[in-house]
């Protein structure tokens, strides 16, 4: 009898952690997808000429009924060429509460060599949605892995719902600024952002959710690959502090990025 009933509590035990597993990863109704950029701002850096918003948008639009036909549903910061201030991009993720938030951009450097694609996030709850999003990327796209990252960019640290933002390549980078012109690329991208939604690990609860930063382990996704540093370039959505070692002439200038205030 007392084995029985060992067994039984068990057995109970193992339906409620999958149920709480299984209520934890659909929670999440609602996806926020923020095109980067939009309007007098063209993101990237002076002189770039194939334009970010352009690129930001147009993924966003292709991923938007992946999403829609997998069952969420999408709301866009916006989805025409037009400037929406990160406050308000904020306001729209943090109004569904049972949202997660993801940030669309391409990446720009000085030096045209720079070149990959890399993730980031800023709050611990963040973090699988980030590995799982940038493992479906760098696995879907020839562009170099830069890794998965930690920074406390604006529309990461103020929003109160699992956010990352993704940088889908260098459009200072001819081979992939040719990628990103491509119909069939930005569909790939959108279709490789969208497995990696569907696919993430389950996401903390909404009760216990808190946007707080810390070093957390995303699986096998480097937070940075010394391979890649960090390149110089001005976008919208942050700042940044140069450090430069001057060692020899192969060198490159490792950029270290500050967080927006």
């Amino acid at each position: 009898m007392r084995a029985r009933f060992k067994r039984y509590a068990v057995c109970c035990f193992a339906v409620a952690a999958f149920a709480a597993t299984g209520s934890a990863q659909t929670r999440y109704t609602t996806v926020v997808i923020d095109p980067g950029h939009g309007g007098f701002d063209r993101g990237g850096i002076p002189g770039q000429q194939v334009a970010e918003k352009i690129m930001t948008l147009d993924v966003s639009l292709r991923l938007k009924p992946l999403l829609e036909k997998a069952g969420y549903k999408v709301v866009m910061t916006r989805n025409t060429d037009v400037f929406v201030p990160l406050g308000t991009r904020v306001a729209i993720a943090n109004s569904y509460p049972n949202a997660i938030f993801l940030c669309i951009h391409f990446n720009s450097a000085t030096r045209s060599g720079a070149n990959g694609i890399e993730t980031y996030f800023y709050s611990t709850e963040s973090a699988p949605l980030a590995a799982s999003v940038h493992s479906a990327l760098v696995g879907g796209a020839p562009s170099e892995n830069r890794g998965v990252r930690r920074r406390g960019y604006f529309v990461l640290r103020r929003t109160t719902v699992p956010a990352v933002l993704v940088e889908c390549g260098f459009l200072t980078n001819p081979t992939e600024a040719q990628y990103a012109q491509s119909n069939t690329y930005r569909q790939q991208l959108a279709q490789e952002i969208a497995r990696g939604i569907l696919n993430r690990p389950a996401l903390a609860s909404r009760t216990s959710y808190t946007n707080r930063s810390s070093r957390v382990d995303v699986g096998l996704q480097p937070f940075l690959d010394q391979r890649f540093v960090r390149e110089s370039g001005t976008k919208h959505h942050r700042r940044h502090k140069t450090s430069v070692k001057k060692k020899s002439s192969s060198t490159e200038e490792k950029k270290v990025s500050s967080e927006e205030q």
